[in-house]
Order: C-alpha cells, then sequence, then structure tokens
C-alpha cells in the first residue's frame, strides 16, 4: 500500500479537526443569532447546573464559585473589551456570582487586565483546561456552552473569543 499507518493516523486525524470545527463554527454562529430570552434562559439552566455539580466534585461551594467564576472572566476577558451593553445583558448574572457591588467600571478594567496580563490569562487557561479534564463530559458541554454564551453576548464571537474557546476544548 502507498500509504503508511502513520498517514492514515494524520488524515483522520485531520479530517476530525476539520468536522469538530465546523460543528464548533456553527454552533458559535446559532448562539450569536439566539433572541435574548432563550439566551437568558440557556445562560440560567446551565449555571443552575454547573454550581452544584462543581460544588459536588470540588467538596467546597465558595471554591466552586470561585471555579466558575474564573470561567466567566475569562469569556469576558477573552476579547479584551466589555462594551456597556454587554454589561447590562450579564449584570444580573454577574450579580448573582459577585454580589451587589459589581459595577460596570469595575467589569471594565477586570476584562483589560485580564487580557493585558498575558503570561496570568495563559496560566488561568491552562488551569481551566486542568479542571475540564477532570470534569464529565456533560459538565464539560455545560461549561463550554455558557463561556459561548458570554463571549456572543455583543451578538458576535471574535476571532480572540473563539480561540480562548478552542483552547479550553483540548
Amino acid at each position: 500500500s502507498q500509504y503508511n499507518q502513520a498517514d492514515v493516523k494524520f488524515a483522520c486525524f485531520f479530517l476530525f479537526e476539520v468536522i469538530v470545527m465546523k460543528l464548533f463554527n456553527e454552533i458559535c454562529e446559532l448562539v450569536e443569532n439566539m433572541d435574548a430570552d432563550s439566551y437568558s434562559e440557556v445562560l440560567v439552566e446551565k449555571s443552575l447546573t454547573i454550581l452544584p455539580a462543581l460544588a459536588d466534585i470540588l467538596e467546597d461551594d465558595l471554591k466552586a464559585v470561585s471555579v466558575f467564576a474564573t470561567f466567566i472572566l475569562g469569556a469576558i476577558a477573552a476579547d479584551g473589551k466589555l462594551d456597556e451593553n454587554e454589561y447590562k445583558l450579564l449584570y444580573p448574572f454577574l450579580r448573582e456570582f459577585f454580589g451587589d457591588s459589581i459595577d460596570y467600571e469595575s467589569c471594565k478594567n477586570a476584562a483589560s487586565a485580564f487580557q493585558k496580563e498575558g503570561k496570568e490569562l495563559k496560566k488561568y487557561v491552562n488551569y481551566m483546561v486542568d479542571i475540564i479534564g477532570n470534569l464529565s463530559d456533560d459538565l464539560k458541554e455545560d461549561i463550554i456552552i455558557v463561556c459561548i454564551l458570554i463571549c456572543s453576548i455583543d451578538g458576535k464571537i471574535s476571532v480572540s473569543e473563539k480561540m480562548w474557546i478552542k483552547q479550553l476544548l483540548k
């Protein structure tokens, strides 16, 4: 045969990656076009599933909130900016996790700082990938969906946001 096993494995891996990325882009487009009610419903539903599951796994409610907050902040900061409309849409969700003291300027500064700290952002991504690696497939999917929802809050998932999400899929 003119193809060796390594060539076939590489071709299969490449084909798998192409299919996964096509599906990923289709999911992103679907989420970008969600109506506000569906968006909120899915975000709340997934969050209410994720937090108790993380608390069970980590055996610590506070650590579960902290871990989930890291994913949320990572998604918010993925494109390095947060405009006021994004903040207004996310406010009920953010208030639920961070309390009433959360304001637009704090969120905007956090998103900007998170993006500027390249080394720190990489460390957080590695931390998040490690956490995701220890979770059930269903919980991983829920966390990725929440991240996609948060990244799509402005109606478009940017290339940098897609790259950030893809890192979590490793």
